[in-house]
């Protein structure tokens, strides 16, 4: 049996919305990457931040694993401002809030074609599925 890793590529197929398409090919030409290199690197980053059940952090060493539960506040707030230079606390906590709603987007997205959670207007907003209320 061969020491070296598996490099053979094979093809991954995924279905998401349009728009979820669209958005990704956006940002993955604004980073010159193809949609291929997009979501392979976006998967891999975001497998980064899962636990083992143990609860450490896989990737050993990770500067995101020094901080056990925290959300890197501290990291967002000092790359708004290294992007934007000096702003005033209005300007920094709307920066901030904006990099939120994307991120309650994006949960949602996932959330939804998990059918984890769905909208009703009926019951008032975001419910989770199979919730008895």
């Amino acid at each position: 049996m061969s020491s070296e890793p598996d490099t053979d590529r094979t093809a991954v197929k995924t279905y998401v919305p349009s728009y979820q398409k669209s958005e990704w090919k956006r940002h993955a030409d604004e980073l010159d990457m193809s949609q291929s290199e997009f979501v392979r690197t976006m998967v891999q980053a975001g497998r980064r931040g899962f636990t083992t059940g143990n609860g450490s952090n896989p990737e050993e060493g990770d500067e995101e694993g020094t901080n056990p539960g925290g959300n890197g506040l501290e990291s967002r707030v000092e790359s708004v401002l290294s992007r934007e230079g000096p702003l005033s606390w209005e300007d920094l906590l709307d920066a901030l809030s904006g990099d939120l709603e994307e991120r309650l987007e994006n949960a949602l997205d996932d959330l939804q074609s998990e059918d984890r959670v769905r909208y009703s207007g009926r019951e008032g907003g975001y419910v989770l599925m199979g919730d008895q209320r």
